[in-house]
């Protein structure tokens, strides 16, 4: 388990100050508008940013003084990183035989080929999704129990997001202990494949439920005004103003459904999590 103990950074007017965890086994998804945390976050817990304070454990030791083997056990693709391109994926292997003891070369190779990374090629020459396949494939290449990855499908097109997502699910399915931690902006990549969700806004976390849960059990309330003064707004947790009254995001769709027949309810997504929780727009 990994687990995150009001980890704090401060960046001027910003603060990142955060709590979660990530039990064996699961995928835990952050999400947020461009800015919220999410980066900062992620490389605060790896050591990549350094807290000004809180804990890191990852099953139970300080992340801080992980060594060998411990390290080992964690497979990391960050957006923003990656080799020089000027590197052949041959390259790539040669480095991390050196770096991990665990490296699979072979299976390595074998899902280089299944994803049409040439070896002999330069990644400059790479398209962006080839990239953004091979940072995965490195990750997942000396066979971690956890995988720690921020945006590792922005900026791709369906094809080559499933194609990774595909090579998640089929990592996961290989050890019941294995764990993801993920944030993206693409919401339909979370549903499919994460556990649970945190939502974290200036720096927050501001909620945290099962994905299952709010595709189930989320929902987007429309009402014209007078609706709106007489609702029970008992289960309401984010209410804005629009062109026909209100729309009422709330986490008891079926209360409504049961208590208010007359009225619009819209099953609700990822999005409309962040949207309506995040004052956007």
């Amino acid at each position: 388990m990994v687990k995150v103990d009001k980890l704090v950074k401060n960046y001027g007017d910003f603060k990142l100050d955060v709590s979660l965890e990530i039990p064996d086994g699961t995928v835990t998804g952050i999400v947020g508008k461009n800015g919220a945390g999410k980066s900062t976050t992620i490389k605060s817990i790896l050591g990549l940013v350094r807290p000004d304070g809180g804990h890191v454990t990852i099953n139970g030791k300080e992340a801080s003084a992980l060594t060998g083997k411990d390290k080992e056990n964690i497979g990391v693709a960050l957006s923003d990183s990656g080799f020089s391109t000027y590197l052949t994926v041959k390259d790539v292997i040669a480095i991390m035989k050196k770096m991990y003891t665990s490296f699979d070369e072979e299976l390595f190779r074998k899902n280089c080929n299944t994803q049409g990374l040439p070896l002999n090629k330069a990644i400059k020459e790479f398209s962006t999704g080839m990239k953004a396949k091979l940072r995965v494939l490195v990750a997942m290449s000396h066979n971690a129990q956890l995988l720690i990855m921020d945006e590792p499908t922005a900026g791709l097109d369906v094809e080559a997001r499933n194609d990774i997502l595909d090579l998640l699910r089929d990592y996961l399915t290989q050890d019941e202990k294995r764990s993801i931690l993920i944030t993206s902006h693409i919401s339909s990549d979370l549903e499919g494949l994460c556990d649970d969700i945190y939502l974290i806004h200036d720096g927050k976390i501001i909620l945290h439920e099962d994905t299952d849960a709010i595709l189930s059990n989320y929902g987007l309330l429309k009402v014209n005004e007078e609706t709106y003064e007489k609702l029970d707004k008992s289960y309401i947790l984010s209410t804005k103003k629009d062109h026909f009254g209100y729309a009422c995001f709330t986490n008891e769709k079926q209360f409504y459904a049961e208590n208010n027949p007359d009225i619009v309810i819209e099953n609700s997504d990822i999005d409309d999590l962040i949207l309506m929780m995040t004052g956007g727009n």
